[in-house]
């Protein structure tokens, strides 16, 4: 689909708009139109690692130090970055009157930013998503259970200056998934939950290639619900999907959501 005047783009949101219960799967794509650096590719790249490297649990045991350098440089990144009118279009339509519940494979905190601003000082809460693979802006310790929001930067001259859990010392981390790590099953069981009881399932914005994120949409079409997809190109998913409108999530969704919050 390239144009919003399109059969495709109505059927959309006729589905949208007779749901009840909708779900939203949204990925890197997302991210990326608000300048968030892929995580892949050359923008990934920094001192001349691949990120592959750098977000394992034996990269941070063997020097905590150079991943969290890596880390700060991340988050300092993606604090100069701003939820774009994609962010915002779903964000509105979470607070609205039906149901909408976010799932998202993004650590930025975009999603969350968009609902705080869309609230307008009120409960931000419905439009707060299911962060699949963590958040780049919360740290947890290595050893107890301490886990708390974290957006200032990150001294990593040394071991002394990488920042340490108050309740038992050891060193915090980014609580963010690495490589080699699962999902936490709560949030992953929420996120299936989510999906089987929506009637509607919106994906945005990813390859469907990550799994076990890519599975949650099939979730939804398994209950006998409809998946529509927002990607600039086919994906895996596309043969599924009701409707698949080809464009940015940007572009799409405010059109393709206005009046349905």
């Amino acid at each position: 689909m390239t144009s919003m005047d399109t059969e495709g783009f109505q059927e959309a949101r006729d589905l949208l708009a007779s749901a009840d219960v909708v779900s939203v799967l949204s990925g890197a794509g997302v991210s990326a139109e608000s300048g968030v650096p892929t995580f892949r590719g050359e923008e990934g790249l920094w001192k001349s690692y691949q990120p592959e490297e750098l977000a394992t649990p034996q990269a941070f045991r063997r020097d905590p130090r150079l991943v969290w350098e890596w880390y700060d440089w991340r988050r300092g990144k993606i604090r100069a970055c701003k939820p774009n009118p994609g962010h915002e279009a779903l964000a509105r339509f979470a607070l609205g009157s039906r149901t909408v519940r976010i799932v998202t494979q993004n650590v930025d905190g975009l999603h969350e930013e968009a609902a705080r601003k869309a609230s307008g000082g009120n409960d931000p809460s419905p439009g707060l998503p299911l962060e699949l693979h963590g958040s780049i802006f919360r740290v947890k310790c290595t050893s107890c259970t301490y886990k708390v929001p974290h957006r200032d930067p990150i001294s990593a001259d040394s071991l002394e200056t990488l920042p340490k859990c108050p309740v038992c010392g050891s060193l915090l981390r980014p609580d963010v998934v690495w490589f080699g790590e699962s999902l936490d099953a709560e949030i992953l069981s929420e996120a299936f939950r989510v999906a089987q009881g929506s009637q509607v399932c919106l994906v945005v914005g990813t390859s469907a290639l990550v799994h076990p994120a890519a599975s949650v949409p099939l979730a939804t079409r398994d209950s006998g619900g409809r998946i529509i997809e927002v990607n600039p190109t086919e994906t895996p998913l596309s043969p599924l999907a009701r409707v698949s409108l080809r464009g940015a999530s940007g572009e799409v969704l405010p059109p393709l959501l206005e009046g349905l919050d």
